[in-house]
Parts: structure tokens; sequence; C-alpha cells
């Protein structure tokens, strides 16, 4: 008993830990976990904001022996992140708990008695309000657990477990800087005010690992400028001290972000951004490639606002209830944590709101960690008014755990990835199915090019084909990570790409440019990357680039070109006479729970399917066509059919 009340707070994690387990991926999944397990296994540069320290972790983490592929022992590591994140908080909680007088706007007279017999308590204070609540050890611990436990299974949370993603490290890294922040305002009976100044420079310390981690740290910054205001008045002293703290604030940011020029220097695989300079530096940690999607319109906030409510009772299912009734105990027992927590839950769902993504969850977790935290108060008032009962206060402790475990059971096959292997899968069949050193043109970040990064740069699979992301020829420093990961495949465009990277210069740094030039200039990159390739390499086009780009006439293929479609792509052909493609004898694992990046894999492969028959019967090739055809009904049997293809499904 003395371990579970010493140490419940790591047994939260644990229990945490162990369920993540049954839901981790095995592989990549979709967005970008690709790219980052590649950049955290190579040491390279990731997308913007980069996240310098969760890649050099990321990095020391997958070279420790264990007997796992790379990409399951950095999901591994996901899961230990969040599972840390909720014994920080489950700590945090009952540090709350224990010291919810000092959160209490209550009046105090200033009349103190000492009380030198009782050696617990090392001052009364005499309030001429009504007193606060006292919880004892008992529901101290136990609330906790319940709230850590309640928050390792809201959905968006128990989802950043489940693979690679820098949300898991931004979450430990947020419980970190509450509990600091906490324990700083906390502090304020010490003698020395030293002592109270180290504890904001310990704060400082770990906001800083957060801004060097993840920008909506910054999120968490106005309920930060509340608690510190509350606590030191706004006054020349406590201007000061902000002073002091930036001295350890800035350093230490400044540190962790040397890694991108040091590392960009050396021309690594994956160096997004190329960070070498101020300029380049500045623009990559400042996300400048994003802000075109934030504060977008009026219209974004109110749908990702209708998707945040509508997402709202399924984070915490059946523990909504305690959540909400801890919102008003804390409106009346702690209402300076009240303020700080609704201040960074508002702040949080304003600016998430106004950010265009689709995948824009993870963008909410500050505002369910908040809330969590309200959780807190609400378990203890319910036990502490239970408690008073000797007869129901076991049977009641039984009925207050349930909402976590049904919470739990709700939650799991919403989260869980422990079956999903499609994307490896799909990234292996397409990439397998062309032939040696060819060149894929396309787009589909989410379901393969991701992936690929992994599978090419750390598995060393298929390392000879040039796989080229339409979208990203549209910046700079791409074109310093293609020359860098397949030499040679821009020598022939070279001319193009020089005054390309000078119209791009004005765009880049915000300024006027000249979007018609820009716009040419780029068409003819992709134009010429065909014909400067297309008599070394075979070069397979995507069906997203063909069915968008093409149909719309912002890609053409050089005059004398034409297209086939093939298993997977669309190939590029000069001679109008039939093209033999592969057998569809590919096998990929779907997983049962289908979402929306599942759904569009089955209908890029079967959309491809279709094409590849329609096809083979225009040469007049029956029995190729069946064999297309046949795989669509066996692996696809949702696809609607073609009417002009019905016939050939009868013949069968």
């Amino acid at each position: 008993m003395a371990i579970l009340t010493k140490y419940y707070h790591i047994l939260t994690g644990l229990i945490a830990f162990i369920v993540y387990l049954f839901t981790l991926a095995p592989s990549v999944i979709q967005i970008d976990t690709g790219e980052l397990a590649a950049v955290q296994a190579t040491l390279g540069i990731a997308h913007p904001t980069g996240y310098p320290l969760y890649t050099i972790i990321g990095y020391l983490f997958s070279k420790i022996p264990l007997p796992f592929t790379t990409i399951y022992q950095l999901n591994l590591l996901a899961a230990i992140y969040c599972a840390l994140a909720v014994s920080v908080f489950t700590y945090t909680s009952k540090f709350i708990l224990d010291n919810i007088e000092v959160f209490s706007f209550q009046k105090k007279s200033s009349a103190v008695k000492k009380d030198k017999k009782d050696k617990r308590k090392k001052s009364v204070e005499v309030k001429s309000a009504r007193p606060v609540l006292e919880f004892n050890e008992s529901i101290k611990i136990l609330s906790s657990v319940l709230a850590g436990l309640s928050l390792a299974f809201s959905k968006t949370f128990w989802f950043q477990s489940t693979s690679v993603e820098v949300y898991s490290f931004h979450l430990l890294l947020m419980s970190l800087i509450i509990l600091s922040l906490i324990k700083a305002f906390v502090n304020r009976n010490e003698s020395s005010d030293d002592i109270k100044t180290k504890s904001w420079l310990l704060f400082s310390f770990f906001l800083a690992l957060g801004f060097s981690n993840h920008m909506t740290t910054l999120l968490i910054l106005p309920g930060v400028a509340y608690l510190y205001f509350t606590r030191w008045g706004f006054n020349k002293n406590s201007l000061f001290r902000i002073g002091i703290m930036l001295l350890v604030f800035f350093p230490v940011l400044i540190l962790i972000y040397s890694y991108f020029p040091i590392r960009a220097a050396q021309e690594p695989y994956l160096n997004w951004g190329n960070p070498v300079d101020w300029e380049r530096i500045y623009r990559h940690i400042s996300g400048f490639q994003y802000q075109v999607w934030l504060f977008s319109s009026a219209d974004v906030a109110k749908k990702q606002f209708e998707y945040f409510i509508n997402n709202f009772t399924s984070e915490f299912s059946i523990t909504t209830i305690i959540v909400l009734f801890g919102v008003i105990i804390s409106i009346i027992r702690s209402s300076k944590l009240f303020i700080f927590f609704l201040i960074s839950f508002v702040f949080t769902v304003l600016y998430s709101i106004n950010y265009d993504i689709n995948d824009i969850d993870a963008y909410f977790l500050l505002a369910y960690v908040s809330l969590a935290f309200f959780s807190v108060m609400g378990f203890a008032k319910i036990f502490y008014e239970l408690s008073e009962n000797k007869a129901v206060k076991r049977i009641a402790v039984v009925i207050i755990i349930l909402p976590v475990l049904i919470q739990a059971y709700s939650n799991y096959n919403k989260v869980g990835q422990s079956e999903v292997y499609v994307y490896e899968d799909y990234t292996k069949a397409l990439m397998n199915s062309i032939e040696k050193d060819a060149i894929i043109f396309s787009y589909q970040w989410d379901y393969f090019l991701s992936a690929s990064y992994y599978l090419q740069f750390v598995e060393d699979f298929r390392r000879d084909i040039a796989v080229v992301d339409k979208e990203l020829l549209r910046r700079s420093w791409y074109f310093v990570q293609l020359e860098a990961k397949y030499p040679g495949l821009l020598d022939g465009i070279k001319n193009d790409i020089t005054p390309f990277l000078e119209a791009l210069k004005p765009f880049e740094r915000k300024e006027n440019f000249d979007s018609n030039l820009l716009e040419t200039l780029f068409r003819r990159i992709m134009t010429n990357l065909v014909s400067t390739n297309i008599n070394k390499r075979e070069f397979y086009i995507a069906p997203e680039v063909v069915q968008n780009e093409m149909q719309r006439g912002e890609f053409s293929l050089p005059e004398g070109y034409f297209i086939v479609p093939h298993l997977f792509m669309f190939k590029v052909t000069k001679e109008q006479k039939y093209i033999p493609a592969p057998d569809p004898d590919f096998e990929i694992r779907f997983p049962e729970r289908k979402d929306q990046y599942v759904n569009a894999i089955q209908n890029f492969i079967a959309g491809m399917l279709i094409s590849r028959t329609f096809y083979e019967l225009q040469y007049n090739k029956i029995n190729r066509a069946k064999v297309y055809l046949n795989k669509i009904r066996k692996d696809f049997p949702e696809t609607r059919i073609p009417p002009q293809l019905q016939n050939l499904l009868d013949d069968n």
C-alpha cells in the first residue's frame, strides 16, 4: 500500500503504457509518420517547424539495440512519451489538490497562529470566508489517478501514443511546463526570493524545450501570464524576474535550434527547408509554408469549430459528465486554477479552429488537457461527498471507476493501430510494380510519399527509384534535397531551375512577386523533368496528377508523349502501342476499421485497375482485362463497376 501511495503517478503511467502497447502501430501509418521516422533515424530535418530536440532524442533512441524494426521502435517511443506525460499529469493533479487553498480567491485575515505541536502544519490561517475543501490523502491519490487515466484514454491523446508523431513528445513537454508553472506559483511561502526565482527559472527551461519542439506551446502563454502576474503583480520587480527567466529561455532555445544550420550544411537526405542561413532558419521555424492556412476565413473557423463541438463528447465519453462537474467545483473552490485552464482552453480552441487542415485534432490537445485537470476536481468532490457515508464508500469507488473503464473501452477501437499495415503494403506494392531506376511523380503525401521516405532511407527499400513530390517542387530547398537523394535527376533542367528560383525568392520572402511568371516557369520544370529523363529512366505519373493537373492543363507532357494506365500509376510512353503491365498479384492488408485515408488508397487502386481494364479491352485482350477486373471484385467488392465492364463479370 505504501508503494501505491508513493509511486501512484508512476503506476498510472505504467498502466497507460501497457494498454498503449496493444494499440501501437507496427509500421508506418498515414500523413507524416514515415517522414518523421526517417528524419529521426537518419538525423535529418523535418517539415516546419523542424522539431530538432524531438529529432535528436529519436535518433538516439533508434540506436538502442532492441529486437524491433526501426519504425516499431520509434512508435514505441511515442507510447513512452505519452505514458510519461500521464505520469507527470497525475503527479501535478495530486500537487494541485495538496495546495488547493492557494488557488482560491477567498479572503484571509492577517491573523496567523503558530502550532508547534502539530508538525504536519506550518501555519493555520483564519479565513473570513467558508473553508476550502479538505481532501484526505486517499481521495487525492485516487482522484489524480482516475483523472490521469481519463486523459490517457481520451481519444486524441491516446492516438498520439500509437505511432511516430511530434505531438506525443509535445504532450510530455506541456505536462512538464504545467507542473513547473504550478510549482512556481505555489512556492509562495518560501522565505528566500532566490528560491522563488529558481522555481520560475525551471519553468523557463521547460518552456524553452516546449518551443524547441512545437510552436503551439505559445497557446499556454496567456494563462502563464495570468498566473505569473497574479502571483507577483505588475511591477518593476516582476518584469525584472521575467528578464532573468529570458536569460535561461533564449540560450536553451538557440542551442537546440543550432542543430538546423549545423546539420543542413552536411546535406542530409532529408533536409526540409535547407536552413543553412538566418533567412531560411527563420522561415522554417516560423512555419511560413503553412501560414497560408492560418486565419484564412470565417467559413474555415466555423467548419473547424463545428468539428470540435461534434467531436467533443467522443474524447472523454461518459467521463465528460465528471469533467463538466469539475468545472463547476473549480469555479467555486479553486478560482485561479479555473481561470488559468479556462484561458488555456479558450486560446487553444480559438487558434486551432482558424487552421485549415484536415488533421486538426492534435491542435486541440491543450484544450483536452485543460479539461482533464477539471476532472480532477470532479472526481475529488464526488469521493469527498461519498466518503461521508461509510456504507456506500466502497461501492462508490467502483461506480466512479466505471466511467473511465467505459471511456477506455469506447475509444479502444477508435484509436487502435495494431493491425495497420496498409501504408507499408501499398507503398511497397506500388514501388515493386515499376522498373529499376524509374521516376515517380506524385503528391500522395498522406498515403505513400511520406512512407517511402522511411522505406527508402531507413530500410533501404528500392533506393533506386526517384520519388518526386510535385507540390514540394514549388519550394527552393527541395531541389537541394532532390540532388542529394537522387544525383543526376536534375541535370537536364538546371537551366530551368535557375530562373524559377529567382522568381521564387520574392514569394518566399513575402515580397511582391509575378505569379504568372512563377507558374509558367514551374510548369516548364515539370514538363522538362519528363523530357530530360525519359530516355534514361521510366517515368510514372500518379493518378491524382492525371485527374487534376493534367485535366486542368496545369501540367502537360512533352510533345509526342502519352500516358498508359499501368498498375498503380500511369506510365509515360512515346509509342502508341500496347504496353504490358504486371499481374495484380499484390496483397495489401486493409484494416477492419477504415477511415478517409484507407478509403482513399482503395479508391486509388481500384480506379487504376478499372483504367487498366479499359486499356486491355482497347487492344482486345479480354483475358487480361478479366485479370484486373477480378482483382477488383476480390479485393474491392464495394467498388462500383462501370456498366461497360459488367459483361466481363457475367462471363466469369
